[in-house]
């Protein structure tokens, strides 16, 4: 498995903490719980046929561990740019997971560049969603980066 570059690494990373966040909405497990279940059975693993990249574990953890320490501060950050009567309790599970873990880089990880962040994320959202969701993300995440990393995002 040590064909895989940095970046496919870091991209599967932030695969497996969507999935993960995702996860726990859903059956309510425990963060030590998750980390365990993902290390252990899906980061780099095949199942059912399918193979499963090898993520870099640290940003995976990152990523889980951030959002939901930082969850009180994302969160309202997020609904403030979602149309009015859809907060972000309201929508679809993985949009919710994919919208947190990019709002965390966005927000909390500033030595990765803006655009690989959204970029990233998009990559995500195209796996799961069709163009108008994947548009609402990449625009929601696109305004929270210029948001908090104004002078980046305006190429300074």
């Amino acid at each position: 498995m040590s064909g895989f570059s940095r970046a496919e690494k870091r991209a599967a990373a932030r695969l497996n903490a969507v999935q993960a966040l995702y996860q726990m909405d859903l059956t309510g497990k425990a963060i030590h719980e998750i980390l365990a279940e993902f290390e252990t059975f899906w980061m780099g693993k095949e199942i059912e046929g399918e193979t499963y990249f090898p993520a870099e574990g640290k940003l995976f953890k990152q990523i889980v561990e951030g959002v939901l320490k930082e969850q009180r501060i994302l969160d309202p950050k997020v609904d403030m740019i979602l149309s009015d009567g859809w907060p972000l309790k309201r929508i679809e599970s993985v949009m919710r997971a994919t919208l947190r873990a990019g709002s965390y880089e966005l927000m909390f990880k500033k030595d990765i560049p803006l655009k690989v962040v959204i970029s990233e994320y998009v990559n995500i959202a195209n796996a799961f969603f069709g163009r108008e969701e994947v548009n609402m993300i990449n625009a929601v995440l696109d305004k929270i980066g210029h948001d908090v990393r104004g002078g980046e995002a305006l190429g300074k």
